[in-house]
């Protein structure tokens, strides 16, 4: 089995100064780190870097050239058979299933996503499963700051675990 930890919309060290405690033990215990966008920073970068076994990202449209020249606007990798894509934007809400369909459904397996800070689990029509694991430095209109936590095996996701930071 893989384990995967996906984070989005860190904003550091605008709106935290560090990434919760929690979320960095998380991390270190990953396999895999997706980040889908918006570090805000350089050293956020270099600090999931550091701290991951294996590290995939993506420039959010908050990032600046410091942290665009590390990484893609889309990113894509595979896990015993399953095929990811990352991207920070996928536009509104409404919508959302029918353009991701016509944009990734042929390519990939999975979509994650960032942007709005808002956590969103769905199927596409054709089939592309869409996860956005909302941030876990500013939960905007979530009770809670949140990230995503997933299993691969033997070709499927067998775990998408939507976690919570705990609130102080």
């Amino acid at each position: 089995m893989t384990h995967l930890v996906v984070v989005s919309d860190t904003h550091l060290p605008s709106r935290a100064k560090d990434l919760p405690a929690p979320v960095w033990a998380a991390v270190e215990s990953a396999d895999v780190v997706v980040h889908a966008g918006d570090w805000c920073d350089e050293a956020t970068v270099l600090a999931l870097q550091d701290r991951s076994a294996q590290l995939v990202g993506v420039a959010g449209n908050n990032d600046g050239p410091d942290v665009r020249g590390h990484l893609p606007q889309f990113a894509t990798f595979s896990l015993d058979g399953v095929r990811f894509g990352v991207v920070h934007e996928t536009g509104g809400k409404d919508g959302r299933e029918r353009r991701c369909d016509a944009a990734y459904a042929d390519d990939l397996d999975v979509l994650l996503f960032g942007h709005s800070h808002i956590p969103w689990d769905s199927l596409t029509p054709r089939g592309l499963r869409l996860l956005n694991p909302g941030s876990p430095t500013d939960r905007r209109r979530m009770p809670t700051a949140t990230w995503l936590e997933l299993d691969v095996l033997d070709g499927a996701l067998r775990g998408v675990e939507l976690k919570h930071v705990p609130r102080r």
